[in-house]
């Protein structure tokens, strides 16, 4: 029997138009769209759908929006497949929370304005900061942290094998660019963002979510939610606790993660829950021939059907 895990998207993968069609040809979509706005007092449904791409890309808009989308496909699997089961989750940066919500740690509406808070509070943390970001391509993990050693940045993300990101001080992040070869890598590609992520200069953002998951009512998940942080499910809620407070300036740790989920969970089906079908690249390169399915829209939902 195959053991199916949930994954759901981080910031990056957002794109004017998701959940549109989703909310025009389910009734179940539409309405959750319709909760989300209401709760967060601001038209996001709009902005999923129409743009302009300068709104949706900041980081207290696309962060919410991701996770109501990801939740919009896993209630209609839910709706049309009501026998469907998963036996894990995880979510990239972001996703985790998603992840969270769908294996029942917070209700959906309680972890939208837990999201809403977090990205808040990164925005705030990106304005108040000169910080960037840098994939690293083809260099090996301890490649990556002697070079951001020498450059004084971060390793935010372990993308899969040869992929992995520094986060940092601007000046910072252009020095491990020009010397990211000395280091073993490939190509260094400075990354359109708000800011840096999962590094030191979001302490201010951690504290504040900490703050607030401090006052959150919090349960056991329902399936092992893997962490972020430490690529393992947190033992108690406050375990989750510090885990989704200390992921925002600690690394992602995606490649171990996704082998985790495999090898100790006995996962051999991940269900992509998001837009832009990246985590199945990344799954992909991480191991290569597992299943993937990704829903993003009402073809891919259609055909996901068909495969489920």
């Amino acid at each position: 029997m195959n053991r199916t895990a949930l994954l759901f998207s981080g910031q990056g993968a957002q794109a004017v138009g998701m959940g549109k069609d989703l909310a025009a040809n389910f009734s179940t979509a539409a309405a959750l769209f319709q909760q989300a706005d209401a709760t967060l007092g601001m038209e996001l449904s709009q902005t999923m759908f129409e743009g302009p791409v300068e709104t949706l890309t900041q980081t207290a808009v696309c962060q919410p929006a991701l996770y109501v989308h990801g939740l919009a496909c896993l209630a209609l699997l839910k709706e049309k497949l009501p026998h469907f089961t998963f036996h894990a989750a995880a979510g990239l940066s972001l996703g985790e929370f998603t992840a969270h919500a769908a294996a029942g740690t917070f209700d959906v509406m309680s972890g939208l304005r837990l999201v809403m808070q977090r990205a808040q509070f990164m925005q705030e943390a990106c304005e108040a900061t000169q910080g960037s970001m840098a994939a690293i391509i083809g260099a090996e993990e301890q490649q990556v942290r002697s070079l951001a050693a020498a450059a004084d940045v971060d390793v935010a993300n372990f993308n899969s094998p040869g992929q992995i990101v520094i986060s940092g001080e601007k000046e910072n992040i252009a020095k491990a660019i020009s010397i990211a070869k000395e280091h073993g890598a490939r190509k260094a590609i400075e990354l359109t963002v708000a800011g840096a992520f999962h590094s030191r200069l979001m302490v201010s953002a951690r504290e504040q979510l900490r703050l607030v998951l401090a006052e959150t009512a919090l349960a056991i998940p329902r399936v092992p939610v893997i962490s972020n942080i430490n690529a393992r499910p947190p033992a108690s809620v406050e375990e989750i606790r510090l885990a989704l407070a200390d992921q925002v300036t600690g690394s992602v740790r995606w490649t171990e993660t996704i082998a985790y989920l495999i090898d100790q969970c006995g996962c051999t089906r991940f269900l992509e829950l998001g837009p832009g079908g990246i985590i199945a690249g990344l799954v992909n390169r991480i191991r290569k021939g597992t299943e993937v399915i990704s829903i993003s829209d009402t073809d891919s939902f259609h055909a996901a059907l068909q495969q489920l």
